[in-house]
């Protein structure tokens, strides 16, 4: 089946505005616009504001998640055209409407600050996000805030990265006024396998509330007592422990919920961050990967909302350690070669490889590629394939998926295995030929990339019978203790490509951590392979060779690399 990238042909229907005025500038803003569940509503105070340029605090609003006003921090003073008696606008001497401003000095009547997340703008509206009552607002919210908040930000795992800090320094009073003891709450609270709850740093914000109710279908979390003594817990004889239990800490602006596993590991300033997939199932989960000195110490969701919104699940989120394990192949190793381990380098081993593959009759030679590789490898792949005459297959991985982000298929790339032509129909199916081709002496060259064939089908019995056993993998397994050459790969976190969600989005990640030892990227290794075998030398550049896949696979027609941009682009599967 033929696929070609997404187009759109249909005009956007044009968009209704209001007229309103932002601190004295007059913009034009949608009537409408998205709530928190994408569907069309009133435009509110702050998204008018945002279309200005103009940022205003807040703490409880959340784009992607149902709108309470409960924090007040988002408190704006604002003006509305007066009305006459007869309800026509009165007008100034110049002919302008009249405007009542909400705070004192004030015409009888009319409402104080209000709350930007909630209020609807409507015709001739003035807001006044920077005026002297704004700012005044702002202070006593904050002072409200900081009454019994713990002064601990030199040991919270949330410094750096706190809208409290942040809104204090940039909106509230130099010094504070309150001299009572401070209210206590409970500290160190197990609130399920994956979080920590500090109930002293937390403002009440209700963020967590409901995203475990709206979000993950979980009603796990509750406000407990009154006042003062208000307290974040969860429900009597239930564990908060579902499969998105860690996005609240990422929605969480203070410190009160942190993660177990990131807990006092890494002052969030130190970390470098780059734009990333998580490769944990089809769906292709945007992430920040965040390391330092090339360890990885955290996977973060990156909003796209072709994708997976602002979230993303814990599985995917800790499914990282791998990266960083002792044991992963840094090794290049080639049995046969003169000398044997002591003298591999990656020029002997090409050189070798490349021997062997050119003094292959067709069909002499396999491929299995993992559905976990980028779509650049697996195109190279699949070029060599083609010149060698080479069976090819992937290997599915399926299991239980869930009703949000989980997908069934745990491997990233298989939509982008099928497209390029490696997987078989449907995928897997090779796989038996594969074996009884192997066992009939027909295929005496076996190369796999990223998957430990042992258990698909092709057993260690078999694997023993072939003349030459070519793997490239990061994790040591069955399959690469026997394998005749084994090239260290790399994690996606160690290179750049792109992959194919389920749902046709073809999305690019670049490099956040350096391989270790003599790991290498797979593409880089497989276009001085192909170089070597078929005297093509069109693929030393990333941009270069997705430019080159596009052109060639009828899925990505149209499409470049810098066309991706960060969000990706879908393809018609």
């Amino acid at each position: 089946m033929s696929a070609t990238a997404t187009t759109e042909t249909k005009p956007a229907p044009p968009v209704e505005t209001i007229k309103i005025k932002v601190d004295g500038r007059e913009i034009d803003v949608p009537k409408m616009m998205p709530d928190w569940q994408g569907k069309l509503q009133p435009t509110t105070m702050l998204q008018a504001c945002g279309v200005a340029g103009v940022d205003v605090p807040h703490y409880c609003y959340h784009p992607k998640l149902p709108i309470v006003g409960n924090c007040r921090m988002c408190l704006v003073e604002f003006g509305t055209p007066m009305m006459g008696p007869d309800r026509k606008p009165v007008l100034n001497p110049d002919g302008t409407p009249k405007i009542a401003r909400s705070v004192l000095p004030y015409e009888p009547g009319t409402p104080r600050g209000a709350i930007s997340c909630a209020t609807p703008i409507s015709p001739g509206m003035e807001i006044y996000p920077g005026s002297p009552a704004t700012k005044q607002m702002r202070e006593s919210v904050l002072e409200s805030l900081l009454i019994n908040h713990p002064l601990d930000c030199p040991i919270c795992d949330q410094a750096g990265e706190c809208k409290l800090q942040e809104y204090s320094v940039d909106y509230g009073y130099a010094a504070s006024r309150f001299v009572e003891e401070k209210v206590h709450k409970p500290k160190h609270v197990d609130l399920g396998p994956r979080i920590v709850l500090d109930d002293e740093r937390c403002i009440l914000c209700s963020r967590c509330i409901r995203f475990t109710r709206d979000i993950a279908g979980d009603d796990a979390l509750g406000f407990v007592q009154r006042g003062s003594h208000s307290t974040l817990t969860r429900y009597p004889g239930k564990t908060f422990d579902n499969n998105y239990t860690l996005n609240t800490v990422d929605i969480c602006p203070v410190g009160a919920l942190t993660s177990r596993d990131f807990r006092f590991q890494m002052r969030v300033w130190f970390l470098k961050e780059s734009k990333s997939i998580c490769t944990s199932c089809g769906t292709g989960c945007n992430i920040v990967i965040g390391s330092r000195e090339d360890k990885v110490y955290r996977y973060e969701p990156r909003q796209n909302d072709a994708v997976n919104s602002c979230w993303m699940c814990d599985y995917g989120r800790l499914n990282y350690k791998w990266i960083n394990r002792e044991d992963r192949l840094t090794s290049l190793q080639g049995s046969k070669l003169a000398g044997a381990n002591r003298n591999a380098t990656w020029p002997r081993a090409l050189a070798a490889i490349s021997e062997i593959l050119g003094q292959s009759p067709p069909g002499a030679v396999a491929i299995i590629a993992s559905a976990r590789q980028t779509n650049e490898e697996l195109y190279l792949l699949k070029y060599l394939a083609a010149k060698l005459g080479a069976m090819t297959d992937s290997v599915p991985r399926m299991a239980e998926g869930d009703k949000l982000l989980l997908n069934a298929d745990r491997n990233p790339n298989s939509t982008g295995s099928r497209l390029i032509g490696i997987a078989g129909q449907p995928m897997g199916a090779n796989l038996p030929k594969i074996a009884a081709d192997i066992a009939a002496g027909k295929i005496k060259t076996l190369i796999v990339f990223g998957e430990d064939v042992t258990k698909a089908g092709v057993g260690e019995s078999l694997l023993a019978k072939l003349e030459n056993l070519i793997v490239s993998d990061i994790l040591p397994n069955k399959t690469t203790a026997l394998a005749h050459y084994l090239l260290p790969g790399c994690a996606h976190a160690e290179k750049r490509g792109s992959f194919v969600n389920v749902k046709g989005r073809v999305q690019r990640f670049f490099q956040n951590v350096h391989p270790k030892g003599d790991a290498r990227p797979e593409w880089e290794f497989l276009h001085e392979l192909i170089r070597n075998v078929t005297g093509l030398n069109g693929f030393s550049t990333m941009e270069g060779l997705f430019n080159e896949m596009a052109a060639d696979v009828p899925a990505f027609n149209g499409l470049t690399w810098a066309a991706l941009g960060d969000l990706g682009v879908t393809v018609t599967i």
